[in-house]
């Protein structure tokens, strides 16, 4: 087993020609068809249940970003539906839910806030991207802040999304903003911080070339000056920061190809899981739908900003893999080999098992 882990870093050591997976990794120039980075030397490949058993609730709305709150509930949003049946009667471009039980016995249940609900289809509409819940308060990066599909805003409840408060000041830099989650109410986190990323691009529906890392301290998420933004890693792969967002640089690249994503923090293996959607090819009409059909890729690294390595790639799945995929920390297994994505695919709340088959045994947290 020893020697197979060695002959796989080796050989990504040697087509790469970088050392010890540096985080100046070459820039992908392969574009949307092909995965950016090189294979994951933990993960081997992954197995996804067979499409029958795959569960799907919420007809007709999308995207469903997660988070694992103190009440042990899964906090979503709803996009351009009607939630969760029963269904709520007039049509919301940003709903509100919560997730009970577990993954093959889970209840949805909408819950109704005038304070945050979103009227409005498609880039006319704010849209739920990222949720995260630390110390009981939930916070949510809206897109479409300008209701013409660009910027984003930050909102927060303190009485688990029965009321919100929205922050006076927008990303006007960035279109899909997004929360690194990791356990139930933010426990087990790395550190004293915040983490969110977006693709480099104002536009939801537009990709990029690369996505950009962001943090916060945790007691200062409201206030915009706080926001410090990935620059680089120095010599000894330390992460450089700045506040001045001018200075940002790439948290990971990938040409034309950066768009919709989610990264959930993976304690059963020490691993961050970052998916991504691949974006249909130039020329599409709606580069961003992958409702019905498209691909995606699944990277991992060891840190928020990498080294990043590539676990799962297509560029057609077998179902639809929609415009959003998580993977909830409440929904991993002990042992770090199985968990469930919740991905958006043919406008439902989808969830479908994945097992980790790893290249050493999987580390089990003490966290």
């Amino acid at each position: 087993m020893k020697l197979r882990i060695a002959q796989v870093i080796l050989l990504v050591c040697l087509v790469w020609g970088l050392p010890g997976f540096s985080q100046s990794q070459r820039r992908a120039s392969e574009g949307v068809g092909s995965p950016p980075y090189p294979p994951s030397p933990i993960i081997d490949r992954i197995e996804w249940a067979p499409l029958e058993s795959i569960v799907r609730r919420a007809k007709g709305s999308d995207n469903f970003p997660l988070t694992w709150s103190d009440d042990d509930v899964l906090y979503t949003t709803y996009g351009d539906g009607f939630g969760f049946e029963p269904f709520v009667t007039a049509k919301l471009s940003l709903g509100l839910a919560r997730i009970t039980g577990m993954p093959h016995d889970f209840r949805g249940v909408n819950l109704r806030s005038k304070s945050i609900e979103q009227f409005g289809d498609g880039r006319n509409g704010r849209k739920g991207w990222g949720l995260l819940s630390l110390g009981g308060v939930l916070y949510l990066w809206m897109g479409h802040a300008d209701c013409n599909g660009g910027q984003a805003q930050l909102a927060w409840s303190v009485d688990h999304g029965m009321t919100w408060k929205l922050a006076e000041w927008r990303f006007a830099e960035f279109g899909l903003v997004g929360f690194i989650n990791f356990g139930k109410d933010y426990t087990g986190a790395r550190d004293e911080f915040v983490y969110a990323y977006s693709h480099d691009g104002p536009r939801a529906d537009g990709p990029a070339d690369r996505f950009i890392l962001m943090r916060v301290a945790q007691d200062q998420i409201g206030r915009r000056e706080a926001w410090q933004f990935f620059v680089r890693c120095d010599e000894q792969n330390r992460p450089v920061w700045s506040h001045d967002i001018g200075r940002r640089g790439a948290a990971f690249e990938h040409h034309d190809a950066c768009l919709r994503s989610a990264i959930t923090y993976h304690a059963g293996i020490q691993r961050y899981l970052w998916w991504q959607a691949v974006p249909q090819p130039p020329g599409h009409k709606d580069r961003g739908d992958t409702r019905f059909d498209g691909g995606f890729g699944i990277y991992d690294a060891p840190e928020p900003w990498g080294p990043w390595t590539t676990a799962f790639f297509t560029k057609q799945w077998d179902t639809g893999p929609g415009e959003h995929g998580d993977f909830p920390s409440k929904w991993n297994s002990d042992n770090g080999r199985t968990l469930h994505l919740v991905f958006s695919g043919d406008d439902c709340f989808c969830v479908r098992q994945a097992t980790l088959n790893l290249h050493r045994p999987a580390v089990i947290s003490t966290q």
